[in-house]
Order: C-alpha cells, then structure tokens, then sequence
C-alpha cells in the first residue's frame, strides 16, 4: 500500500509512503494566479505528482490521507478562502484519480509522536530522528510543511488497520 500524506496549503507537502518508509516528499505545488503574482495549488502537477508515483507502484493500492485543518482565530477571510480552494483541489484530484481520502486531525496525529503544544519545528526534528536517510530533504526550517506530511503518512500507517 501506498500512503500519500499531505499537509494541505500553499506552503504545504505531499509524501509518498509504503511500508515505514518515505518514498519522496516535496513541496506543494504552486503556480503564479493573475498580475499580482500571488501563489496557488498547481493542481496539474499535483495530478502529475501523484500519477508518476501510481506508474512505478501500479500493483498497490493508494490512500490519502489529508491534514483535516480547519479556520483559526484571526485568520484573514482572503486566506481563509485560498486555504479552502487548496484543500478543494487535493480533494478534487484525489475523488477524480479515484484514491480513498482519509482525513486526520492535527492534534491527532501529533498527539501520536507526542508533539502537542510543542514548537512548529519539533516535528521537523522528530521526522529527521524517524528518517535519518531522507534528513537532506528536510534540512531548511520551512522543511516543516513536509515533515507533517511524513509524520501524517507514518500517524495513518501506525493506527490504520489494512489489509495487504
């Protein structure tokens, strides 16, 4: 089975998983939207993304699992609604390429590595000491976007029961 977690956002990442293993992790893809050259989900090379992933793992069976975030206190209606656009095309790729979405709390799955009330970079530092092959990948600080995706893939591989 292959796990696609993904920390949903602009400023988010998408791993590919299998087996206590990360296959790839990147950034979320984004493009330039109209003259003021703001940033949006490139959901054409998300759909790529995941499709090449699908070619070389044909014979296994894909699962996303997705960062079920919801509005915060103070947060701005603009980024509100660019957040939801985000989140509607992952879910929009995902219902289309026909992959079953799951959908996981924050506190969930950080409560799981015992990362609750703990700073935005701790789990950059758990997913280095999980993963020290792929450490490369996650060597700046804005790599945290993508350690949530490692660590929502590895929550959804740790507590779902599978068959494979």
């Amino acid at each position: 089975m292959i796990i696609v977690g993904i920390d949903p956002g602009i400023s988010g990442a998408i791993c590919f998983f299998s087996k206590g293993d990360v296959i790839d992790v990147i950034d979320m893809p984004t493009m330039s939207d109209g003259n003021k050259n703001k940033k949006q989900v490139n959901g054409r090379q998300i759909f790529y993304e995941i499709s090449e992933v699908k070619k070389n793992f044909s014979s296994e069976t894909f699962n996303v699992v997705v960062e079920h975030v919801t509005a915060m206190p103070g947060q701005g209606v603009t980024s509100m609604f660019n957040f939801g656009q985000s989140f509607g095309v992952i879910k929009g790729i995902c219902s289309a390429m026909e992959m079953p979405i799951f959908y996981v709390r924050p506190a969930k799955w950080k409560k799981h590595f015992n990362l609750l009330n703990s700073e935005k970079d701790s789990s950059r530092t758990k997913a280095i000491e999980m993963f020290p092959k792929i450490s490369h990948k996650l060597s700046r600080k804005k790599d945290n976007n993508k350690a949530d995706a490692i660590l929502i893939a590895q929550y959804f591989e740790n507590t779902r029961e599978y068959n494979d």
